[in-house]
């Protein structure tokens, strides 16, 4: 009977120690499995935002030029330029695990030339919508194997509920400037216009879709409430005084009443996790500008 009782308790250490040693090779195998960080070139402002809304912005290596938000993105990244002109030579320079862009604005030459690289890379469609905007945030954090974006989401919903009714929706002229060379009138089916929608007012343009080059005639004939510019865009005209010495700006309601609103381009035009931000701004800025 001794022996026996002597054998149970040798069984039942030996089974003891076996457990401890199979829980510490777990443990060292987790440790062993640390996923590596990416190393990201994002061609889209939307994109970047989205990508350091997540808590990814350190992963972030190369930028386009509409990629202005976070401002330290801009210290942290390098600029590659405008999406249009970036060469693929470039973008591999910089070694990245991944690239993220958009339909939009890249050029079939370099989708493929990005293909051929052998990179992996995510070309997202875009619609200038909130629910849009929650796509892209979805398909981005998909990419990320980032699960938790609903806060992201959200904060549009939350954002798009301070829009204020407007009892007549004002008529609303952009203008995209770069000095008084380079001025062009927003039509229909351009992000700005949906953002004006969304807050509220509606776009002074409606004979055309897309840009087209600002002349005193469109601007007689459109006779907008109020002229929106992006903060830069007015800066490099001189400000409000240099806007009104453009032909027929003086003519038109707004130029009149020294209506003119100016607001950060991507918080207005990127439709990132700020859409509903920027609608929210611009409404405030339109019944302000109503008084």
């Amino acid at each position: 009977m001794k022996k026996i009782s002597i054998l149970l308790v040798a069984i039942v250490s030996l089974a003891m120690f076996s457990c401890k040693k199979e829980e510490t090779k777990v443990e060292e195998t987790t440790v062993e499995t640390k996923t590596e960080a990416h190393k990201i070139v994002s061609l889209n402002g939307a994109v970047t935002e989205i990508v350091a809304a997540l808590g990814h912005e350190k992963e972030i290596i190369g930028v386009d030029v509409t990629s202005t938000f976070p401002e330290t993105i801009k210290t942290t990244a390098k600029d590659l330029g405008h999406v249009r002109t970036i060469s693929i030579e470039s973008i591999i320079a910089l070694k990245p695990t991944v690239i993220l862009a958009t339909e939009k604005d890249m050029s079939p030459e370099l989708a493929e030339k990005i293909k051929g690289a052998g990179i992996e890379a995510h070309i997202f469609k875009q619609d200038f919508t909130p629910e849009g905007s929650k796509k892209l945030i979805a398909d981005v954090a998909g990419v990320l194997k980032h699960a938790d974006f609903k806060a992201l989401t959200d904060k549009i919903d939350a954002d798009l509920a301070k829009v204020q009714p407007i009892a007549k929706a004002p008529k609303v002229l952009f203008i995209y400037a770069r000095g008084a060379g380079t001025l062009m009138v927003a039509g229909t089916k351009t992000p700005i216009e949906k953002t004006i929608a969304l807050a509220g007012g509606q776009n002074a343009i409606t004979e055309f879709e897309d840009y087209k080059p600002l002349t005193p005639e469109s601007l007689i004939k459109g006779n907008p409430d109020v002229i929106l510019l992006f903060t830069s865009g007015l800066e490099s005209l001189g400000g409000v005084d240099g806007l009104l010495k453009i032909q027929g700006v003086s003519q038109t309601n707004a130029g009149k009443n020294k209506k003119v609103i100016a607001l950060d381009g991507a918080l207005i035009s990127g439709f990132g996790p700020r859409v509903g931000e920027g609608a929210a701004a611009l409404n405030a800025e339109l019944i302000k500008a109503a008084k």
